[in-house]
This record gives C-alpha cells, sequence and structure tokens, in this order.
C-alpha cells in the first residue's frame, strides 16, 4: 500500500484560469496554517477503529511530516496488523466522516496560527502567486480542516498534492505542478515552485524534488533544526510577515 497511490482523487483539473503567474507556493497544513489541538489525534483513533475493527490500544505513531498513509501504515504496525490499500481507503473515509461530525469542536478547540490569514489573503490578491496544499493529509480530509477556518478561500485545492496521491512526500511536488501546469496554462520551473512547511521533512521532500523550501518554525522543529535542513529561508512564524516582501524575496535573483 505504500507504493504509489496515484490513482486517487486524480480527476482532470478544469483549464482557462490563463493568469501572468510566476510562483507556485505549496503550503503544507497542520502546524504550517492551522492547528486542531488535539482533534486530529481523536478522529485518527476514531477512523482507525472504524477501519479495523480494534481500538487504537497501542497508541498512535509519530506524525512530524509523515503523509497519512505512511502514518496509517506505522500505526498498523505497531498493532500487529497487517497493511492494504483496501484498508487505507476505509480509513480515509471513516476519517472524513469523522471531521465532519466534529466540525464545531474542531473550530472551537483548533485555530489557525499567527498571521496566516493576513498572508494567505495578501498572496491570493497578487497576480504573481498561484497558492495550494501539499500535504500528507488526505484530500477530503484537508478540505474539511481548512474549510472550517476559511481558508480555503485564498487556496485553490484542485490543484493541491495529498497524501492519498502517493505516500511518498517528494511525488506530490511534481503532481501538484502538473495540476497547476494544466489548470493555469503556464510553465512553472522547479525553481519556481516553494515548499512551505514546518518539518524538516518539509524541506527534505522539497530538495528531493528539485524544488525551493521555506521553513516557519511553528511545530515541533526549531528554526535551527529547519535552517540545518536547508530551507532557503526560515521564519520564526508567520505572524507580521508581509506577503509583498515574502514574494520579493523569492523573485530576487539566487546567488
Amino acid at each position: 500500500m505504500l507504493a504509489r497511490l496515484a490513482g486517487l482523487n486524480c480527476e482532470p483539473i478544469p483549464t482557462g484560469d490563463v493568469m501572468p503567474a510566476r510562483l507556485l507556493l505549496l503550503w503544507d497544513v497542520d502546524h504550517t496554517l492551522i492547528e486542531t489541538a488535539g482533534v486530529g489525534a481523536i478522529v485518527f483513533a476514531e477512523a482507525f477503529e472504524r477501519a479495523t475493527g480494534r481500538p487504537m490500544s497501542a497508541g498512535m505513531a509519530k506524525a512530524q511530516g509523515h503523509t497519512e498513509p505512511v502514518l496509517f501504515a506505522e500505526t498498523l504496525a505497531m498493532h500487529g496488523l497487517p497493511d492494504d490499500e483496501g484498508l487505507f481507503r476505509r480509513f480515509a473515509q471513516a476519517q472524513a466522516a469523522s471531521y465532519t461530525s466534529r466540525i464545531v469542536e474542531l473550530r472551537e478547540q483548533g485555530r489557525i496560527l499567527p498571521g496566516v490569514s493576513r498572508l494567505l489573503r495578501d498572496l491570493d490578491a497578487d497576480p504573481r502567486i498561484v497558492q495550494t496544499v501539499l500535504t500528507g493529509n488526505t484530500r477530503a480530509a484537508a478540505a474539511i480542516k481548512l474549510g472550517t477556518f476559511g481558508l480555503d478561500q485564498y487556496l485553490d485545492l484542485r490543484i493541491g498534492a495529498y497524501g492519498d496521491d502517493d505516500a511518498h512526500r517528494p511525488l506530490l511536488v511534481d503532481i501538484a505542478r502538473r495540476r497547476a501546469e494544466h489548470k493555469y496554462q503556464t510553465q512553472f520551473r522547479r525553481d519556481d515552485t516553494v515548499v512551505i512547511g514546518d518539518t524538516p521533512r518539509d524541506v527534505h521532500a522539497a530538495h528531493a524534488a528539485g524544488v525551493r523550501a521555506v521553513a516557519v518554525a511553528s511545530g515541533i522543529g526549531s528554526a535551527g533544526d529547519l535552517a540545518a535542513a536547508g530551507a532557503s529561508i526560515v521564519l520564526e512564524s508567520l505572524e507580521g510577515v508581509e506577503g509583498v516582501n515574502l514574494v520579493d524575496g523569492l523573485l530576487s535573483p539566487r546567488s
């Protein structure tokens, strides 16, 4: 099951939104844009039990930048259970249903991280930018989380890349690039593509795909850890970050 899952959620993207975009920004979701404050862990446990018929008694594998299929597979292994694609599909469906039933709880307990709403709004208004997500979440889970906090209005989720597109995070970069190029009828070179996340895994995925990484120390990774991983830009948080300054910095000639 941890082999390619590219057959899932790959419906054709409509063309026609031609624009003079110059940068493709690929945002991580959890601990970069939002926090679920424990609701995500509850949902995972509920979905695990519904999919497997067994409670998650041995706990959950550490997330820390894993895609959902990898996290689920590692959690299955902790419980001595076999792994297969059909089981993950059942888990993903149960997870989406559980998030849907807990939207009020998610909104009340979770939060948008500081500076995110303003920055995404500013970037959405910049014609040089196309922004979407590159996340280990499934497409359904990401849409529910971002929609709950109203961030989906700033992100083109149709062209995003998700854990149920491929279990291997670096391969998600080209999935998003191809979708963006098809929809917007413009080429996004690797140097024009930027992964923005909060873990060294996000940075490593960007490098493996040959694109740039901006890292935000809003998760468990410190600014030092993210710099050591090789991020082009490291930010302590997104609070106070001006969209125009971020874009100008990314568009400036590289030394």
